[in-house]
Protein backbone atom coordinates (compact mmCIF):
# COMPACT_ATOMS: atom_id res chain seq x y z
CA UNK A 1 0.00 0.00 0.00
CA UNK A 2 2.73 2.44 0.97
CA UNK A 3 4.65 1.80 -2.25
CA UNK A 4 1.58 2.28 -4.45
CA UNK A 5 0.74 5.52 -2.63
CA UNK A 6 4.30 6.76 -3.10
CA UNK A 7 4.38 6.22 -6.85
CA UNK A 8 0.71 6.45 -7.91
CA UNK A 9 -1.45 8.38 -5.48
CA UNK A 10 1.03 10.91 -4.06
CA UNK A 11 1.92 12.46 -7.45
CA UNK A 12 -1.76 13.06 -8.17
CA UNK A 13 -2.66 14.39 -4.72
CA UNK A 14 0.63 16.29 -4.53
CA UNK A 15 -0.40 18.69 -7.28
CA UNK A 16 -3.13 20.19 -5.08
CA UNK A 17 -1.73 19.43 -1.62
CA UNK A 18 -1.38 22.51 0.55
CA UNK A 19 -3.79 24.56 -1.56
CA UNK A 20 -6.72 26.57 -0.25
CA UNK A 21 -9.37 23.89 -0.86
CA UNK A 22 -7.25 20.77 -0.54
CA UNK A 23 -7.81 18.29 2.25
CA UNK A 24 -4.12 17.35 2.14
CA UNK A 25 -1.24 19.50 3.25
CA UNK A 26 2.28 19.21 1.80
CA UNK A 27 5.59 18.97 3.55
CA UNK A 28 8.64 20.12 1.61
CA UNK A 29 11.91 18.59 2.69
CA UNK A 30 15.44 17.97 1.45
CA UNK A 31 16.76 14.46 0.83
CA UNK A 32 19.35 13.63 3.44
CA UNK A 33 21.51 11.71 0.94
CA UNK A 34 20.68 13.30 -2.42
CA UNK A 35 20.09 16.92 -1.41
CA UNK A 36 17.04 16.85 -3.71
CA UNK A 37 13.97 18.90 -2.78
CA UNK A 38 10.81 16.82 -2.27
CA UNK A 39 7.16 17.59 -1.57
CA UNK A 40 5.06 14.92 0.13
CA UNK A 41 1.30 15.07 0.71
CA UNK A 42 0.44 14.68 4.39
CA UNK A 43 -2.32 15.24 6.88
CA UNK A 44 -1.38 18.19 9.09
CA UNK A 45 -3.39 19.52 12.00
CA UNK A 46 -2.63 23.05 13.11
CA UNK A 47 -1.86 23.55 16.80
CA UNK A 48 -1.22 26.76 18.71
CA UNK A 49 2.50 26.69 17.93
CA UNK A 50 2.83 24.51 14.88
CA UNK A 51 1.45 21.31 13.42
CA UNK A 52 0.82 17.72 14.43
CA UNK A 53 1.18 15.24 11.57
CA UNK A 54 -0.12 11.67 11.91
CA UNK A 55 2.42 9.04 10.88
CA UNK A 56 0.04 6.53 9.33
CA UNK A 57 2.91 4.50 7.82
CA UNK A 58 5.11 4.60 10.90
CA UNK A 59 8.40 6.30 11.64
CA UNK A 60 10.59 4.71 8.97
CA UNK A 61 9.26 6.65 5.96
CA UNK A 62 11.82 8.59 3.94
CA UNK A 63 10.18 12.01 4.24
CA UNK A 64 10.15 11.78 8.04
CA UNK A 65 13.79 10.70 8.17
CA UNK A 66 14.67 13.66 5.93
CA UNK A 67 12.82 16.13 8.17
CA UNK A 68 14.36 14.72 11.35
CA UNK A 69 17.86 14.80 9.85
CA UNK A 70 17.49 18.40 8.62
CA UNK A 71 15.69 19.65 11.73
CA UNK A 72 13.40 21.76 9.55
CA UNK A 73 10.93 21.69 6.65
CA UNK A 74 8.16 23.74 5.09
CA UNK A 75 4.48 22.90 5.55
CA UNK A 76 1.85 24.22 3.14
CA UNK A 77 -1.71 23.95 4.41
CA UNK A 78 -4.92 25.74 3.47
CA UNK A 79 -3.10 27.97 1.00
CA UNK A 80 -0.49 29.17 3.50
CA UNK A 81 3.17 28.15 3.73
CA UNK A 82 5.02 27.89 7.04
CA UNK A 83 8.64 27.20 7.86
CA UNK A 84 8.78 24.64 10.66
CA UNK A 85 11.54 23.48 12.99
CA UNK A 86 12.13 21.25 15.99
CA UNK A 87 10.64 18.06 14.55
CA UNK A 88 9.85 15.52 17.23
CA UNK A 89 8.11 12.16 17.04
CA UNK A 90 5.49 11.96 19.78
CA UNK A 91 3.10 9.22 20.84
CA UNK A 92 -0.68 9.22 20.55
CA UNK A 93 -1.17 10.04 24.24
CA UNK A 94 0.74 13.30 23.73
CA UNK A 95 -0.64 14.18 20.29
CA UNK A 96 -4.35 13.40 20.55
CA UNK A 97 -5.23 16.04 23.18
CA UNK A 98 -3.86 18.70 20.79
CA UNK A 99 -6.36 17.76 18.06
CA UNK A 100 -10.03 18.47 17.48
CA UNK A 101 -12.41 15.81 18.79
CA UNK A 102 -13.33 14.76 15.23
CA UNK A 103 -9.71 14.26 14.19
CA UNK A 104 -8.90 12.53 17.47
CA UNK A 105 -11.68 9.97 16.93
CA UNK A 106 -10.61 9.34 13.34
CA UNK A 107 -6.97 8.77 14.23
CA UNK A 108 -7.89 6.58 17.21
CA UNK A 109 -10.10 4.39 14.99
CA UNK A 110 -7.30 3.96 12.48
CA UNK A 111 -4.88 3.17 15.29
CA UNK A 112 -2.14 5.67 14.53
CA UNK A 113 0.47 5.33 17.26
CA UNK A 114 3.03 7.99 16.29
CA UNK A 115 2.84 11.63 15.23
CA UNK A 116 5.31 14.30 14.18
CA UNK A 117 5.19 17.58 16.07
CA UNK A 118 6.78 20.63 14.44
CA UNK A 119 6.90 24.29 15.49
CA UNK A 120 6.18 27.25 13.23
CA UNK A 121 8.99 29.79 13.04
Amino acid sequence: MRTSNKYLLNPVIGRRAGGKNSYAAAIRHTGRKSGTQYSTPIGADRTSGGFVIPLAYGTRVDWLQNVLAAGRATVSAEGETHDVTDPEVIDAATALPLLTPKRRRSYERIGIADYLSVKRT
